[in-house]
């Protein structure tokens, strides 16, 4: 026996009246009856389906958006995680409500330091002695991912700062340095920037660097020029690398703000990364006292490993930036309506938030894995670059759908999602290009070189 389609008027049985008052609002209930009378069978049981479950629907509490899908967090330890939520509530209380604004001024907030300061987070990485926490890598992690879920700028200039410069000096300088300049660089007293790259080039800088140094009595003398160097124009200090021209040995400097011929132009007119302050310095003549030469300095070989260290960095920075564009499209996908519904109800928009799920929660694995190893001494160059190669791609395709799920929202900087997908282009470039790490890993695995 066949069964008989629903007859229209009883589908209106199957909600419950505060259900039926509030579809009512949305749908011209007598019109939708009227079409139903002339709907073919597959067609009212289809009505029949989505009208029943109008009401459940709309009283359904949706979850929170959350990237840490596989509970990832859930494996650190009590002091991690406790260290991930402060950064959480630093950046939302202190940056989230003013990072627009110094934006679009291409200006870094300087209040922040002494809000930062409070937190003495560098203490959970660095002892004082230069040495490293047995988690450092972990911790460091931590406040990178939950730094750029919200800003990405903010969480470069606590990586120049507390990665580059400070590592310059805790692997390169003497006993007497380190105990002049870390303590202060970790209460944030002291801010330092960190000039390796050259406007002519960066990747190549290791090979091609042409800022030079010159012995010079009880001094040396710095000439050339280092580009795109973050918090240079306000660091109090400035690690400058240099090639000494009579031994072509590569050389560490720590030169101090208001050094005479050194000078720091700011770089205007980024699209990228505009709250951090990157300036040109330009070196002319300008003499440094060798008590201010890194002194235990070992050639290029100590500029690659402070690289190393942070490069795992510049990799968790991908996996926040992702998971906070991720974030925002879904709480923008549960809100948002089109064509009477909310866009997240439509197939194509819940494919692109899977796709950028699956992308964050492989990143957020790769990089937990990658600071264990660092923390346990077992990173080599080969596996920092394949996350840096990694994670920039896939946080590059993240955003791009994130952007998209907003639509024309998307590009205006009141929805978030915009400077994510800026900040993006940074991450994918610097700290090694893809391609060059690319060709690092790649050598680790064939053991033949592709450099030129």
């Amino acid at each position: 026996m066949t069964k008989s389609a629903p007859n229209p008027m009883a589908l209106l049985a199957q909600i419950d009246m505060d259900a039926l008052g509030r579809l009512s609002q949305k749908v011209d209930l007598p019109g939708l009856l009227k079409a139903a009378s002339s709907m073919s069978d597959g067609q009212l049981k289809q009505l029949s389906r989505l009208l029943a479950g109008a009401g459940e629907e709309s009283d359904k509490e949706l979850p929170e958006a959350n990237g840490d899908f596989y509970g990832q967090m859930d494996t650190l330890t009590g002091d991690e995680r406790e260290v991930a939520h402060a950064t959480r509530q630093f950046m939302h209380e202190h940056v989230a409500p003013i990072m627009n604004e110094y934006w679009s001024r291409d200006e870094f907030p300087r209040q922040l330091i002494s809000e930062l300061r409070k937190l003495d987070l560098l203490r959970k990485i660095w002892n004082e002695d230069g040495s490293r926490k047995p988690n450092a890598t972990v911790m460091e992690g931590l406040v990178t991912l939950e730094a750029c879920k919200v800003d990405v700028s903010t969480a470069v200039f606590f990586g120049v700062h507390a990665g580059l410069a400070f590592a310059s000096i805790a692997l390169g300088g003497s006993d007497e340095q380190k105990a002049e300049w870390l303590p202060r660089m970790l209460d944030l007293e002291v801010i330092g920037a960190f000039g390796l790259t050259e406007p002519e080039g960066g990747s190549q800088v290791s090979q091609g660097m042409r800022t030079t140094c010159k012995r010079d009595g009880d001094g040396w003398t710095l000439r050339g020029q280092k580009k795109w160097i973050g918090n240079s124009t306000f660091s109090d200090l400035t690690v400058i690398w240099a090639r000494d021209v009579d031994t072509q040995e590569v050389r560490g400097f720590i030169v101090r703000a208001g050094t005479p011929g050194y000078n720091v132009e700011k770089i205007e007119g980024k699209t990228a990364l505009r709250i951090v302050e990157n300036g040109l310095i330009t070196l002319d003549d300008c003499r440094v006292p060798d008590s201010d030469r890194l002194q235990n300095v070992q050639g290029w070989r100590t500029t690659a490993e402070v690289l190393k260290i942070t490069r795992a960095g510049v990799a968790w920075q991908g996996v926040g930036c992702a998971m906070g564009a991720y974030e925002l499209a879904v709480k923008y996908s549960q809100t948002r309506e089109q064509f009477g519904k909310r866009i997240g109800e439509f197939q194509l928009i819940q494919n692109h938030l899977v796709h950028m799920l699956g992308n964050v929660t492989s990143m957020f694995a790769l990089c937990l894995r990658l600071s264990h190893m660092a923390d346990g001494g077992d990173m080599k160059d080969e596996h920092a670059a394949l996350a840096k190669v990694f994670t920039a791609a896939r946080c590059r395709e993240t955003v791009a759908l994130a952007r998209e799920t907003f639509g024309g929202n998307g590009i205006l900087l009141e929805y978030g999602v915009a400077k994510h997908f800026a900040d993006t282009e940074a991450i994918y470039s610097y700290e090694g290009t893809n391609e060059i790490n690319t060709l690092v890993v790649g050598r680790a695995i064939t053991g033949l070189s592709a450099f030129v």
